[in-house]
């Protein structure tokens, strides 16, 4: 629970590096914790790392969709800040790192999940953006 705390502090010091408005800030604050949560609940059931950083993502892409709806605003208000904490930077530096040592197999590794986290997380924000699209505007059917 406590790194959930970090996250929403973190997401919150993205909201003021990327301007966003103040009155908007706590609620991409609460968009970083909520992915978070999810992120570390899923993982702590023994899934992989790619999994839980999609739904942890998914979770980001939900709430900052809600968010934007009842606060018009647009949802990357939301979505970007957010997302920052499950961002895999680590997996980068140990990327470059291992490939400085010359370890090339693990970098490889690390690379490749790296790559596949950033893929996923992707995935989930397009996928959170096609479902607030459904809530925002209704599909009609006929005439």
């Amino acid at each position: 629970m406590i790194h959930s705390v970090y996250a929403f502090f973190a997401a919150l010091g993205f909201a003021v590096l990327f301007n966003i408005p103040r009155r908007e800030m706590i609620f991409a604050g609460v968009s970083g914790a909520l992915g978070w949560f999810f992120y570390e609940l899923i993982q702590e059931g023994g899934v992989s790392i790619i999994f839980a950083s999609f739904i942890g993502a998914l979770f980001v892409g939900i709430s900052a969709e809600i968010f934007a709806k009842f606060r018009k605003q647009p949802a990357t208000v939301f979505v970007v800040p957010g997302i920052i904490p499950l961002v895999p930077g680590y997996g980068l530096y140990f990327s470059m790192l291992n490939i400085i040592e010359q370890n090339y197999d693990e970098a490889l590794r690390v690379g490749f999940e790296t790559l596949m986290i950033a893929v996923i997380i992707a995935s989930a924000i397009i996928l959170s953006t096609t479902f607030g699209k459904l809530i925002r505007k209704p599909i009609k059917f006929g005439n």
